[in-house]
C-alpha cells in the first residue's frame, strides 16, 4: 500500500493573548484548534505544548485545553514545566505534543516576550536554541505508539526511525511574512 503525507495551506491571523500580553512568535489565530485536529487530540485529552510560551492564554475556545500543560525556559512566562526543550519530556500521559520554538538562531536572537520593552533575546540564549529534529524526536520518544507531534517551523524536520511522516501543512499569516511548516509525526513504535 502507498502512503501520502497530507499536504495543506492555512492562512491564520495575529493573536491577542488573554490580559494584553505580547509574545514574538506566539500561536496564530485558529492555530491551535486546527493542530490538536491534525495530531488527533480532542480538547479534554492532555496536550504538552513544548516551547509553549504563553499558550495558557491563548483567547480561542478548542486551542488550549484544562488537561494542558506548557514546557518552556523561560521563567516568566510561568511554564508547568520549566526545562530546556532539548532534554527529555516529562512523561505523560500526552495524547500529543506541540511544539512552536524559536525558527532560528535570528529569531532566538530577536525573541520578545511580553512586550518589545521587554526582553530583546531570547532568553535562554543562543546557545540553547533547540533543533528541530531534536524537539521531534524527544516528542516521539515520549509519546505511546500511535500518537502524534506536531511543530511549527521554517524547517521541516527529519522523521525519526521509530515515527512516520504523517503532514506538512503551510502556515501563511498575511502579505510580506515568511511561510512556515507545521508538520506532524506519528509514533511507530
Amino acid at each position: 500500500m502507498s502512503y501520502r503525507p497530507i499536504t495543506d495551506m492555512w492562512f491564520l491571523a495575529r493573536t491577542k493573548y488573554k490580559g494584553g500580553k505580547k509574545r514574538f512568535g506566539g500561536y496564530l489565530g485558529g492555530f491551535p484548534e486546527r493542530a490538536r485536529v491534525m495530531i488527533g487530540v480532542g480538547i479534554d485529552e492532555p496536550v504538552l505544548h513544548v516551547c509553549g510560551g504563553l499558550a495558557k492564554l491563548y483567547p480561542y475556545k478548542g486551542g488550549f485545553g484544562p488537561n494542558d500543560k506548557t514546557l518552556d525556559m523561560d521563567a516568566l512566562v510561568e511554564p508547568d514545566f520549566y526545562q530546556d526543550a532539548r532534554l527529555p519530556y516529562p512523561p505523560g500521559p500526552w495524547a500529543g505534543i506541540l511544539m512552536d520554538p524559536p525558527y532560528s538562531v535570528e529569531d532566538a536572537q530577536n525573541y520578545r516576550l511580553h512586550s518589545p520593552e521587554d526582553a530583546r533575546h531570547y532568553v535562554p540564549g543562543e546557545e540553547a536554541y533547540p533543533s528541530p529534529s531534536q524537539l521531534v524526536q524527544n516528542a516521539i520518544d515520549v509519546l505511546p505508539v500511535g500518537k502524534k507531534v506536531g511543530i511549527i517551523h521554517y524547517i521541516l524536520p527529519k522523521c525519526p526511525k521509530n515515527a512516520k511522516f504523517v503532514a506538512c501543512v503551510g502556515v501563511i499569516c498575511g502579505f510580506n511574512n515568511r511561510i512556515r511548516v507545521f508538520s506532524v509525526f506519528e509514533k511507530l513504535q
